[in-house]
């Protein structure tokens, strides 16, 4: 086998090991297409399978995985160009790979979830602000807490769950100690999907003050806004990225300036002093989920775009 006779080294060698071993395999079973998620090894996997064994083969772009170039062969302008087709989650993301890629094939299909299974919304008292998150810079959770400070130190008796674990954990639980919010900011750390769908059930409100990290990194289109939407919370969040996408601003929640903790706090503030107007908020907002990101709409527009690039009619399993 001439693929065997090649000495290869490196991860790019082992992607193509991968294709070599699925290769006859998905031929056997009549595979024709891939679909990967990420600008990342897997698609990497696929290039080769194009390149060797003529396999078509598609992307799903996130977030992170397009900023920065590969290292690995065949580096991100290759997997990006050479698919038959890349989805973006968002319509930032869209415009930042068609600039980056002048020559791919890019269309928009936002993240899909389902709706169903979410409790009913009955708030919490005092006030609960739940936030959803790994403990990294982009989540703006040192905005969040700053934000708590605030608030508290005008009279509003809020507490606040940030569910999530991750590498700033330390320096967090420092900020929650020097602003004297021990009792009023939980790190709740991991939780299962059912422990957080009742944390949204008893917030007030969700908050996500998304910053762009030192290096450049950001949160594109939040999955865990959505959850919001879904649990009918109004949503408090910044003005990045993909997240106006999500967001309509004074319909189903409100946007800040990324950063701006005092602004953060403003929002919030406004929330908490017109309860009426929070729970508009939370039903436009599962009004929004249902009409764009609910998975019945979703994978109809992903199953569109595979069934020429199959050859056939792409159904869902």
């Amino acid at each position: 086998d001439p693929f065997l006779a090649v000495a290869w080294l490196g991860r790019s060698a082992r992607r193509r090991r991968e294709a070599v071993w699925l290769g006859p395999r998905l031929r056997r079973e009549g595979v024709r297409h891939i679909h990967t998620h990420f600008i990342g090894p897997a698609a990497c996997t696929a290039w080769w399978l194009r390149r060797d064994f003529g396999l078509g083969y598609s992307i799903t772009a996130h977030a992170n995985d397009f900023l920065s170039d590969k290292e690995e062969e065949p580096g991100n302008k290759a997997l990006v160009e050479d698919a038959d087709f890349v989805v973006a989650v968002s319509d930032f993301s869209r415009r930042l790979l068609a600039e980056k890629f002048p020559r791919a094939r890019i269309v928009r299909v936002y993240n899909g979830m389902s709706l169903a299974g979410f409790p009913a919304h009955a708030p919490a008292s005092p006030p609960l602000l739940v936030s959803v998150g790994r403990l990294v810079e982009k989540k703006g959770f040192a905005d969040l807490i700053e934000a708590c400070r605030l608030l508290r130190g005008d009279g509003h008796p809020v507490r606040c769950r940030i569910i999530g674990e991750g590498p700033l954990r330390g320096d967090l639980e420092q900020r929650i100690a020097r602003a004297g919010l021990a009792e009023a900011v939980e790190l709740a750390g991991p939780q299962s999907q059912p422990e957080i769908r009742a944390a949204l059930a008893e917030a007030t409100a969700f908050v996500l003050p998304c910053v762009v990290e030192k290096s450049g990194g950001m949160d594109i289109l939040p999955t865990v806004i959505m959850e919001a939407m879904a649990a009918r919370l109004p949503v408090v969040s910044t003005k990045l990225a993909g997240i106006p996408e999500m967001v309509v601003q004074g319909r189903t929640g409100l946007l800040v300036d990324p950063g701006d903790a005092a602004a953060t706090a403003d929002a919030v503030r406004s929330i908490l002093l017109n309860p009426g107007i929070a729970r508009s908020m939370g039903e436009a907002g599962f009004r929004h989920a249902r009409a764009v990101f609910s998975e019945n709409v979703t994978i109809p527009q992903i199953l569109a775009l595979l069934s020429p690039a199959t050859g056939q009619t792409a159904r869902r399993c």
